[in-house]
């Protein structure tokens, strides 16, 4: 039975990778609730105290790291504060009026319409833009590289 419950695992893991590339599903969320079902079913005994604050830890900056790399890519691109707010907002009106492509493309527009207002050139608001979307799909590569470690780290703790 142990057997099929790491199967379940790791198909569930597996899942929550291929939920990182996926905008509004909450891949982070997934991996947890995938590690809390196999623990609960196999009784909490083969994940320590330790193992629990790493996964726990990486998740929580696997989100902290997907919502603000595209402002921090803005910034990197020269965005100013007009730039990182029409990026931030974008985001925002994005994952609510175009699910889920406007997660990717009014942060842009955002980035670029906010420069714009604030009196900056439309390379330099162009540039903003670039850097918001380099930002989130850094973001996503960073999500799925820690996503990768914590479903490791139990993989090797669970066979």
């Amino acid at each position: 039975m142990e057997l099929v419950l790491d199967g379940l695992f790791v198909l569930l893991w597996v899942g929550s990778l291929v939920a990182t590339f996926l905008p509004l599903l909450p891949a982070t969320l997934l991996l947890w609730g995938a590690v809390l079902l196999h623990e609960a079913l196999t009784g909490f005994q083969e994940l320590s105290g330790a193992d629990w604050g790493w996964v726990i830890g990486l998740g929580v900056l696997a989100m902290t790291l997907d919502n603000l790399a595209a402002l921090l890519g803005a910034r990197r691109y020269g965005a100013g504060c007009a730039g990182m707010w029409g990026a931030f907002l974008g985001g925002v009106a994005g994952a609510f009026l175009l699910p889920p492509w406007g997660i990717v493309l009014f942060p842009l527009l955002g980035a670029w319409l906010f420069e714009v207002l604030a009196g900056k050139s439309q390379s330099a608001a162009v540039r903003a833009a670039w850097g918001t979307l380099l930002g989130l799909l850094g973001g996503v590569l960073a999500k799925f590289l820690i996503h990768l470690a914590i479903g490791i780290l139990v993989i090797r703790r669970i066979f």
